[in-house]
Order: C-alpha cells, then sequence, then structure tokens
C-alpha cells in the first residue's frame, strides 16, 4: 500500500507519497481521524528505517493494545513504548467520548504506574502534548471533544489535590506502586477504579526483581478482582529476559477455565457497628469482631489452596524491538599496562579521553558505579580543563536533594549542560533528547544495566546509540570486555523475581482485610494470582495466618497483636452473622479500630536506613560513622578503613558498632554496598570466555589470543593489556590456574609477613553467588580448624584467611559438600549474624510486626532495630515463624543466590565442576584483584598500586627463571 491512500493531504507529509510504501499502513488505519493527523504534524517525517511512521516497538504494540491483548513492550530507551502505549489507550477512549451521549464517566479508565515520581511527572507533561494536539485538531474541524483528564498522585499530591480528584475524577491517572495500594484501600477513591480497564507499567524491569515488585503484583490482581472488566495489562521494559517469565509477572495467573475472582465483599467501614462493637482487654485498639478460634476454622474443600484446578499465566503476546537500534560500543583503557603505568598518568590519560568525548559530543552523560565517584569525576573535570563550570555541567544522584536533581534534569531536557556525572539515578526516567554519547567509567556489571545506561543516548530510533566504557583495572578490563561482545551478541542477563515473600503478603492480605469482609477462599485466590505466589503452599499460607491472627502464646506481651480476625459465618442467629455470605463460609475482616490508619502509614516496601557510630571498644571513642548497607557485609574480625584509620569489627548493638584498633590490611572496601554485583549469567560467559582464551593460547600463544580478541569491541590497548594479563597467568601458574565453565580453580598462598594461610577461590560467578559460596566454605572451615576464618568477597571470587599454624584441606571440604546441605548450611552459617538482625528488621516492618508510624509518633531506623532486636530472639524460637522464615529465605534466595550455589556443588558432586588446587608463593595475576580489595572505582589507590607492583615483580621475577607454575602439592 502506498502513501496516496493515507487518508490527509500530502501538505501534512514530509516526504513524497509516491515513492514509498508504507509498512504500517493498517496500524495507522486504526487511529481516529483527528489522531491521525496529530501523528502526522508531530511525526509526519518518513523514517526508511521503519518503513513507515513507527517505530517497531509501536508498530508492534499499537494493534494489541487495540485489540485487548496483555501485552509487554521490550525495546530500548527512546524507541516510543510508552508512547505506543498511550497512543492506543488515547485513541479508545477519544472514540467512546465521541460515541457516548455523555461523554466518559467521571472515573479512572487508565492507571500508568511508575517506579519513579519524576518518571510520572515526566509522563504527565507528555500526555499534555498529544491531548492538546488533538483538541486542537477536533476545535479547527468545528467538531466537539469532551475533556480527556490526566492527572499525577502520589505521596507529595496534597490533600486539596486529592479531593479535587474524587469530584472531577482523572480518567488516565499517573501513579506509583506504594500509591496504587493505598488508593486500594481508600473508601472512596477506590470506587473510582472500579472502571479501570488499562494498566501501563513502566519501567518493569525495574521492579521484577524487587519485593516492591512482588506488591505492585499483589495489588494488580486486587484491582483485577475489583474491576467490573477485564483488564488490559500493559508493560514497558528495557532489554530484559527471560521475556516470558516478565510477561507472566505483568499478567498473573488464573485457573484454566479463565474466570476471575469476583468477591461477594461488604465494606468494613459500613459495618462498624457490629465489628467494631465493643474493645478488647489487653489492647485498646483492638475490635470484637474474632469469633471462634483462629487456627480452628474448618475450611471447606473449595478453599483449599491445593485444588484440582489448573493454574497458568493468563493469555499476553511480546512484543520483543530489544536491537531496535544500532549501538556503537567500544571498550577503551587508558594504557596497555595498568600495573606499571603510574596512578597519575592513568589518571591524567582517563581524564583527557574524557574531556575528548565530551568536547567531540553535544551532551554526555557519565555514568559511575559510585555516588562518591560521580562527585569526583565531576570536580576533576572542573578542576583540569576551564571548559566545565557550574553553568554546563552537573552531577546528579540520590543523595543531593530534590531540587537540585530536577534543576539538573531540567537543563539536561532542555540540553543546556554538556556533561552531567551520574551513579544509577539516572538510568531511569526522563527522556533526554539531547544527549549523544554515553560514558560509563567501570564496569556497569550487566549487559542489560549496559544497555539501560547506553540507550539514554541517541533517544530515538534511527540515530544510533554511542556508549563507551572506559575501564580503569585489569578485572574489570576482561569483565567489560566479554559484557560488550555479548551485548553485540545479543545477550541478555536474566532477572530474578522473588517468590512467595510473606512480609509482602503479610501487608496485602491485611490491606484486603480492611478494605471490606471477604470469603477466604477468594482472598487467597486473589494473591495466589499474583505471579510470585503462584506456587503459594497450603503451610506457607497457614503460618501467615498464625502471624496475623497473633496465634502464638506471648506476643500481645511484646506488643505485637492480632491484625486479622478469621472465622466461619455465623448462622442469622448467631454474634457475627454477615447475610452478604452463606452460613459456614470461612471470612477473614481486620481487627482494630486503627486498622486503616496503620495500614495506610505503613505501607511499602522499600527499606528504611541509617548511619551507624563506630566507638572502640577499649575505651568508648566515637571514631566516625558507617552506612547500615555497607554493615551488611562486616563480619566479626572484618577490618575496614574510616578516616584514614583501620579497625577490626567486632559487633553492633542497636546503631552503635564497637570495633578495635588494629594494623592490619581492609578487608571489605568502603565502596563495598554501593557497587551493584556482577550479574550471575555474565559470570558464567566470562568463564566460557576464558575456556575459549585458553584454547587459542594453547594453538598460537599471545599472536593467536591478540588476533581473536581484535574481534571484540576493544581498542587496542585492551587487547594488548587483556592478551598480556593472560600471557603472565598462564606462564606463571600454568592453563590449571585459570577457572572455566568446567573447572573451579582454588590458588593456595603462605603469607609469611602476615602469619596467614591465604585461599584464593576463583569463582567468577558474580558478588551475590560469591558471598554465599564464601560464607559456605567458611563455615566449614571453621568447624574443621576450629579458627576465626576472614573472608574478603569480590565479583571474580573470593579469599579465605586463616592462621598459618591452622591447616585444612580446602579442596577436599568442597569436594565432600551435599547440595542437599547446602541450604541448611548456609541457615546455620548466617544465624546470630548482624546481616540476620538488620534483615530480620527490614522484614518486621514490612510486616507491620514493628510500626515505623504510631498515633503521630515515627521510628526512626535505628528505633527500629533496637526494637527487632528485642523481637528476635522470641521470633527465632517460635515454630514456622512467618517473618522469621522470610527473612531467612530472601537473605538466601535473594541476597545469596542460594539456587545457583545449589547448582554449583551439585555439578561438582556430579564430576562436571572439577575442583583444582595449587600452591603459590605469591598470588597469580588473576588473584591480583582479590589480594587487594580496596582499589577506588576511578583511580588506583597508592598503596594499592604499590601493593600490585610488588606482586606483578615476583610474577616477571619467576617467569624469567622459568619457574613457569606452581605445583599441586602438598603444605
Amino acid at each position: 500500500m502506498d502513501g496516496s491512500a493515507l487518508p490527509v493531504d500530502d501538505e501534512h507529509l514530509q516526504f513524497d507519497p509516491s515513492m514509498v510504501e508504507l509498512e504500517d499502513q493498517e496500524v495507522f488505519d486504526l487511529l481516529e481521524p483527528a489522531l491521525q493527523e496529530w501523528w502526522l504534524e508531530e511525526f509526519g517525517e518518513y523514517v526508511p528505517e521503519n518503513d513507515g511512521f513507527f517505530t517497531p516497538p509501536q508498530e508492534g504494540a499499537i494493534p494489541k493494545i487495540h485489540d485487548g491483548t496483555n501485552t509487554l513492550i521490550c525495546a530500548p530507551t527512546g524507541s516510543g513504548k510508552t508512547l505506543a502505549s498511550f497512543t492506543a489507550i488515547i485513541n479508545e477512549l477519544f472514540e467512546r467520548d465521541r460515541e457516548a451521549e455523555d461523554g466518559l464517566e467521571n472515573s479512572v479508565y487508565c492507571l500508568y504506574v511508575s517506579p519513579l515520581k519524576s518518571l510520572a511527572n515526566d509522563i504527565h507533561r507528555n500526555l499534555e502534548v498529544p491531548l492538546a494536539g488533538i483538541e486542537e485538531i477536533v476545535e479547527d474541524r468545528g467538531e466537539s471533544m469532551g475533556e480527556i483528564r490526566h492527572a499525577i498522585r502520589h505521596g507529595d499530591t496534597s490533600s486539596n489535590d486529592r479531593q479535587k480528584m474524587l469530584e472531577e475524577t482523572p480518567h488516565i491517572l499517573n501513579t506509583t506502586p506504594e500509591t496504587l495500594a493505598i488508593l486500594l484501600n481508600s473508601p472512596k477513591f477506590r470506587e473510582k477504579l472500579r472502571t479501570v480497564e488499562y494498566v501501563i507499567v513502566d519501567e518493569i524491569h525495574s521492579l521484577a526483581g524487587s519485593k516492591r515488585g512482588t506488591h505492585l503484583s499483589v495489588s494488580l490482581e486486587r484491582l483485577e478482582a475489583m474491576s467490573e472488566t477485564e483488564i488490559t495489562r500493559i508493560g514497558c521494559s528495557a532489554t530484559i529476559e527471560p521475556l516470558s517469565r516478565v510477561a507472566e509477572f505483568l499478567v498473573g495467573y488464573e485457573d484454566s477455565e479463565g474466570q476471575e475472582a469476583e468477591p461477594k465483599a461488604v465494606d468494613d467501614d459500613s459495618n462498624t457497628a457490629e465489628a467494631e462493637s465493643k474493645p478488647t482487654e489487653g489492647d485498646p485498639d483492638r475490635s470484637a469482631n474474632e469469633s471462634g478460634d483462629s487456627t480452628s476454622a474448618n475450611l471447606d474443600a473449595e478453599s483449599d489452596l491445593a485444588d484440582e484446578r489448573e493454574w497458568g499465566p493468563r493469555p499476553y503476546e511480546i512484543i520483543d524491538a530489544r536491537f531496535a537500534r544500532e549501538f556503537d560500543l567500544q571498550l577503551e583503557c587508558p594504557t596497555d599496562d595498568l600495573i606499571n603505568t603510574s596512578r597519575e598518568v592513568v589518571q591524567g590519560r582517563f581524564y583527557e579521553q574524557l574531556h575528548e568525548h565530551i568536547q567531540n559530543h553535544t551532551n554526555t552523560l557519565v555514568f559511575t558505579n559510585t555516588r562518591s565517584g560521580a562527585e569526583r569525576v565531576l570536580h576533576n573535570l572542573r578542576e583540569r580543563f576551564d571548559e566545565y563550570d557550574e553553568d554546563n555541567s552537573g552531577c546528579h544522584h540520590g543523595s543531593l536533594s530534590k531540587g537540585v536533581r530536577q534543576e539538573v534534569e531540567g537543563q539536561l531536557k532542555a540540553g543546556e549542560l554538556d556533561v552531567v556525572t551520574s551513579s544509577t539515578s539516572l538510568e531511569l526516567g526522563i527522556d533526554m533528547p539531547h544527549v549523544d554519547l554515553v560514558v560509563q567509567v567501570g564496569s556497569p556489571k550487566s549487559v542489560a544495566a549496559l544497555l539501560q545506561r547506553v540507550g539514554r543516548a541517541g533517544h530515538r530510533v534511527g540515530q544510533t546509540v554511542t556508549g563507551r566504557v572506559i575501564a580503569l583495572d585489569r578485572d574489570e578490563l576482561l569483565e567489560c570486555a566479554v559484557m560488550l561482545k555479548k551485548a553485540e551478541d545479543g545477550f541478555v542477563d536474566s532477572v530474578s523475581i522473588p517468590e512467595n515473600a510473606q512480609d509482602v503478603a503479610a501487608q496485602q492480605v491485611y490491606g484486603m482485610a480492611i478494605a471490606e469482609i471477604r470469603p477466604e477462599r477468594e482472598m487467597r485466590t486473589v494473591l495466589r494470582r499474583a505471579y510470585p505466589y503462584r506456587d503459594y503452599s497450603e503451610d506457607e499460607y497457614e503460618s501467615l495466618m498464625s502471624y496475623l491472627t497473633a496465634d502464638y502464646a506471648g506476643m500481645e506481651d511484646r506488643n505485637v497483636y492480632a491484625k486479622i480476625w478469621r472465622d466461619e459465618n455465623d448462622p442469622p442467629d448467631g454474634e457475627h452473622h454477615h447475610e452478604e455470605f452463606p452460613v459456614g463460609e470461612p471470612l477473614i475482616g481486620k481487627r482494630g479500630r486503627l486498622a486503616r490508619v496503620i495500614y495506610m502509614t505503613n505501607i511499602g516496601t522499600i527499606p528504611d536506613s541509617f548511619t551507624c557510630n563506630v566507638h572502640t571498644r577499649a575505651n568508648d571513642e566515637w571514631v566516625g560513622q558507617l552506612d547500615e548497607n555497607y554493615l551488611d557485609t562486616l563480619e566479626k574480625g572484618d577490618v575496614f578503613v574510616l578516616g584514614g584509620n583501620h579497625f577490626e569489627y567486632q559487633y553492633r548493638r542497636g546503631s552503635k558498632v564497637y570495633a578495635d584498633r588494629t594494623s592490619a590490611r581492609p578487608t571489605v572496601p568502603s565502596w563495598y554496598s554501593e557497587r551493584l554485583p556482577l550479574s550471575y549469567d555474565l559470570g558464567c560467559e566470562i568463564l566460557v570466555f576464558q575456556q575459549e582464551l585458553l584454547g587459542h593460547h594453547a594453538e598460537g600463544g599471545s599472536p593467536r589470543v591478540r588476533a581473536w580478541l581484535r574481534e571484540f569491541p576493544l581498542g587496542d590497548d585492551c587487547v594488548r593489556a587483556i592478551a598480556r594479563l593472560f600471557d603472565h597467568q598462564l606462564r606463571y601458574a600454568g592453563p590449571e590456574s585459570v577457572s572455566t565453565e568446567s573447572r573451579l580453580t582454588i590458588e593456595v598462598e603462605r603469607d609469611r609477613n602476615e602469619y596467614e594461610r591465604h585461599y584464593y577461590v576463583h569463582s567468577n560467578y558474580g558478588r551475590k553467588v560469591n558471598d554465599g559460596l564464601s560464607r559456605l566454605f567458611a563455615y566449614r572451615c571453621a568447624q574443621e580448624a576450629t579458627a576465626n576464618v576472614r573472608v574478603a568477597v569480590a565479583d571474580n571470587g573470593f579469599v579465605l584467611s586463616m592462621p598459618l599454624n591452622r591447616k585444612i584441606d580446602l579442596k577436599g571440604i568442597v569436594s565432600d559438600l551435599e547440595a542437599e546441605q547446602v541450604r541448611e548450611d548456609l541457615r546455620n552459617a548466617i544465624s546470630g549474624t548482624d546481616l540476620l538482625q538488620r534483615y530480620f528488621r527490614i522484614n518486621a516492618t514490612r510486616a507491620l510486626m514493628i510500626l515505623k508510624r504510631y498515633k503521630g509518633y515515627e521510628k526512626s531506623a535505628s528505633e527500629q532495630q533496637v526494637s527487632s532486636e528485642m523481637l528476635l530472639g522470641f521470633a527465632e524460637d517460635l515454630e514456622e515463624f512467618a517473618v522469621i522464615e522470610e527473612t531467612y529465605r530472601e537473605i538466601l534466595e535473594d541476597k545469596l543466590n542460594v539456587e545457583e550455589i545449589e547448582g554449583i556443588i551439585s555439578r561438582i558432586d556430579g564430576g562436571e565442576l572439577a575442583v583444582e588446587r595449587q600452591l603459590l608463593d605469591s598470588p597469580s595475576p588473576r588473584a591480583f584483584g582479590l589480594a587487594t580489595l580496596s582499589a577506588s572505582d576511578v583511580v588506583l589507590a597508592e598503596d594499592e598500586s604499590a601493593a600490585l607492583q610488588n606482586f606483578h615483580e615476583h610474577v616477571l621475577e619467576e617467569i624469567g627463571e622459568e619457574s613457569v607454575r606452581g605445583l599441586p602439592t602438598d603444605d
């Protein structure tokens, strides 16, 4: 079909319609005439890459949404996926408004849910343009059109604006996951949500892997259950994998008949005379509607979670346009010798490279891996070059004030800044149409993060995405080389979605009970239809109910009260009869006069954090502060740096940390908690890369390796540096010293200066897996050696250190591990740790066991920690207590990747993964990073550089003496 078929005058077109063939004419024909005209005026330029007016995600998604199909749109930033969603919905609302005598109802038709308030604000502004343009076209045509209202609602929305939304309700409502949950429990506004027909979840890739996404998935099922029509769900995602799992997360599950739960419910607020007739002794805020024993309610077969219905995902379509844009990616390095080149030279060359890139582009966005790194890069640019000042350069990260961030965002949108530095805060959110280059300093740790960040450049299809990655240490150089090659090949890291989170379930079940009295089977069905709870077991459910009904002796003595009642519906002459439900129907409702207030003021999943004061044990001297996230990484005996001094961590009490001064070298770098961990998938790809490199080296030495590496998107300095690294490694310690997908190598070094034995485990699985694996190994080593084992963890492995007079057979210990024992061993390893205490506080607060806000008082995070420490011992003694079990589950599954660890141990058990042990006098080149875990993310520290040079000189000396390998002899 050629362009002459378009129902508009040719003067609107910016091309000759007789000369091109439009592949997307059918999509265009779906739009209302006024919307067609606006689209041509706005996007009338024919784009050859698209064969028409629509980008690939728009061409694929608009017809699907038009047909009411649940759709996941996966495409790079700037490819128009969010506009595709709104276009189809605006088109439908415009048509409905035109055809209905009274226009659209005074209620919500479309919900747009965003993880960021700034993104919601940005989309809100983007909605104004098409709606205003369409209204103007309609007026010019002499036609009438009712208003399609849109508004934004989040935590900062004033009470006055909230009241206005009740009177004049927006048809399109932009909100956040937390505010949606609040709206579902707002007695008046929730009625406005019954007409919702579309839900757009933007940046779904950033939600799926967190409990915030888990919370949202249940909210969507609650919305679905109360909606008058089936809701069309649209997910907008950047590059993510696997698409099918994310799509199922978006759409949820249903039974094989596809029947939705339609709860027959009565609003609890309308039943206050019955539900809250008298207080209960011992808790002035509890209601009396709690007849019967909460654990003996006779649940009928229909409500059994293990019923015979077949569950599966709702129907959906995936628009996979992840690689709809051209990428120009290149890895750079300031030198081909990051060991012997001085710190000053590396730093100088890095800033010269960065300056040249910025000057050759219009707007440059620079990502670093820490907030301090973003500040430092901007400061050094301004100090070194006259071209940068406060007017044309800026910094953006989460620690800056809201006003500063918004000012930088506005300048970025307007193209007023030559360069902006950031950590992660600009990965998502606002459109930046003038950014034409993204520079990543150091490794972003996953292909998905790399593509998300560099996708901020060239903010439209047809423009090439230009990204430069600059590596500043050898480990990251190798990491980034593999990352960029895998990005070119279309590889994407997989997302891990938390499952069966009890704290989120507690919050949502409490919310459902507050909203309305309902049959228990329907509440359970709503919960199970959320993807993260599709396999929620009967035991897990009963554990949750035992917590929510306070069915544990001693809970009320610790001010933890029942939140719901659970009982069968009494006969008409009984004390608690609800005529809306059959007699004997198991029902659930809220307990407590202040239930709604407690819920509304404590809702959410994002944990509070705080800084801890550090004191010496000897004289209780205050020496500084540490961020609580950093404390996650510390165990007794770990050494950290504070104010230039070294301290050995001992223990924490509430918000106070106690440590001893020491001269020992640090074991946990200060940036550890701020950097993202290497993805497990990419770590495995690096092991595959190393296997291939060994093959090339065996066939033709370093020249063959260099020739192979030139097939990668690497600069010459990068190629030479990587080839030299492995040449030295193989000449010094042999191919057995390199871990691959089928070999796990352990180096043993006897450090006579420190009187310690170091075990360098080259497990290149990423920091989360290595954190768990190191705890598992250390737990078993401590049992065998009866000595404290110090642990230092990195993305490419970990180090176990113990006194030289303690000798263990680590290879034997690893070989004796059984996959079936991994969870139990890890659970024992984290029992009693500060890590467990912190996560228990977070989960107890999420589960509303500890209230952040109550009767006008707000507990700080440190006060919450004190409360949780008083509760932890009690909770651990309870059998299958939901909040404790969730704490262990979250640490093992979400933080330590226990499933991947079980797979690794299983492969060792099955002989698929061989364990190699080598005794060396000094760390091999691949172990340099493990031996010195205090590198900065921008430049090497001076003492770090000296240590690396010492290791390097020893390697060269050994190679020169032709002592080519460390033999695996007994020590």
